[in-house]
């Protein structure tokens, strides 16, 4: 379905009136939050989508090569990128499987272990998650659409609300040197 321009009303706004019309007024503002951050992903991933796309590649493509790019030598065991990525392993391996058919990323044994692999980023790999990366910081990250105090606060909520459901603890302090 094209859209054509702004709705006349809020879905949202409109979803929360009919759950307090329905009875539901202590679930209303959830259901606010959840659709708002729903719609709010949708709308970020449509602008990164347009962007890669140029490079015919998805989100979840270009952050196996990123991560793999931040690396001192562009490798790391699959085990690791399945745990930062915090996807299923499933789709790390089909995200895997398309990045080492493009000839992107190569997949080595472990050094230390048979039944592991190491994903390695190729030189086209590099080239590509580069070229990537600066498009998405000129097109997305460098404005993503909320002023810069909003941004700032927007991460801090996030990640309350993260770290709150286990996605990450706090570093643990480093002992007084001796």
């Amino acid at each position: 379905m094209a859209k054509t321009g702004p709705l006349p009303v809020d879905p949202i706004a409109e979803a929360k009136r009919q759950w307090i019309a329905h009875g539901w007024t202590d679930a209303a503002t959830g259901v606010s939050v959840v659709t708002s951050i729903i719609r709010a992903q949708q709308l970020m991933l449509a602008r990164i989508d347009a962007t890669l796309k140029p490079f015919k590649l998805s989100f979840a493509r270009y952050e196996m090569l990123r991560l793999l790019g931040f690396t001192r030598e562009g490798r790391m065991p699959m085990a690791s990128a399945i745990a930062r990525l915090q996807v299923h392993p499933t789709s790390v391996t089909n995200t895997v499987d398309r990045l080492v058919r493009d000839g992107l990323v190569e997949r080595e044994p472990h050094p230390g272990d048979g039944r592991a692999a190491m994903l390695v980023l190729t030189p086209s790999g590099r080239e590509l998650v580069e070229r990537a990366t600066d498009a998405l910081n000129t097109a997305v990250f460098a404005d993503p659409g909320l002023s810069g105090d909003d941004t700032v606060e927007l991460v801090r909520i996030l990640a309350r609300f993260r770290k709150d459901a286990g996605d990450f603890a706090d570093p643990r302090p480093l002992p007084d040197p001796l």
